[in-house]
């Protein structure tokens, strides 16, 4: 199938979990996973109405922009972001979702202040305490959201999650319902240069039960472009 039959078929997808949730689908933004996929597809998935596309990896995204891959869509980044890199994607991208650690918001925050812009930022929550993952626990993240009120260049927008690899669907529903549980509370209280709008958990083998819980960003790939080919 083409990009575009398969953008259909998500949004079909994402159209009916919303509804057996209650919500308006039209809350819910699809972000094409962009990873191994070339300007080409890329420009297919926004010619067929994605929201938004999302990139890990530095490199590959600096090579597809130089392209002009992106032209129509906003950019995420969403892969693990190296201190090292943050001076070539803050400013480029409209979110960086993967924020998972103090010395990386701070890096974000000191680049940002030096451009005089205000990088948008999901804080990264490593819900199943994984070690093998990056992002922050979930019990610390108070103690980061106070911190994001004293630094500039920031805007913290959502929080995003990678959860454990789950069997079956309850697993999911489970990890999926303690972000939402999360992001609720977090909108309930004030912290400065917060605004917490977004929730992006889900990819393809899990965007569904993501949608159930509450997630209003999800982050598909191989069920967009096929499955990726190993480089």
């Amino acid at each position: 199938m083409s990009v575009y039959e398969n953008v259909m078929r998500v949004r079909e997808g994402m159209a009916e979990a919303a509804n057996a949730a209650g919500r308006d689908a039209g809350e819910i933004k699809l972000v094409a996973a962009a990873k191994m996929n070339d300007a080409e597809n890329v420009r297919a998935a926004i010619e067929a109405g994605v929201d938004a596309v999302g990139e890990n990896r530095v490199q590959e995204m600096l090579e597809k922009n130089a392209q002009g891959a992106y032209v129509g869509a906003p950019l995420h980044f969403i892969g693990h972001l190296q201190s090292n890199k943050v001076n070539k994607v803050v400013g480029l991208c409209e979110v960086i979702e993967s924020v998972g650690s103090v010395k990386l918001l701070e890096e974000i925050s000191r680049r940002a202040v030096s451009l005089s812009i205000c990088q948008n930022i999901f804080i990264e929550v490593n819900i199943g305490d994984e070690a093998a993952k990056s992002g922050i626990a979930a019990g610390e993240l108070g103690g980061i959201l106070e911190k994001c009120g004293k630094i500039g260049g920031i805007k913290v927008t959502g929080l995003m999650a990678i959860p454990p690899f789950c069997g079956n669907s309850a697993e999911m529903r489970h990890y999926f319902d303690l972000m939402y549980n999360l992001f609720i509370d977090i909108r309930g209280k004030k912290y400065d240069n917060v605004s917490m709008q977004f929730l992006s958990m889900g990819m393809s083998a899990s965007y569904r039960e993501a949608i159930l819980s509450g997630a209003n960003v999800v982050r598909v790939g191989s069920l967009l472009f096929g499955e990726r080919q190993r480089a």
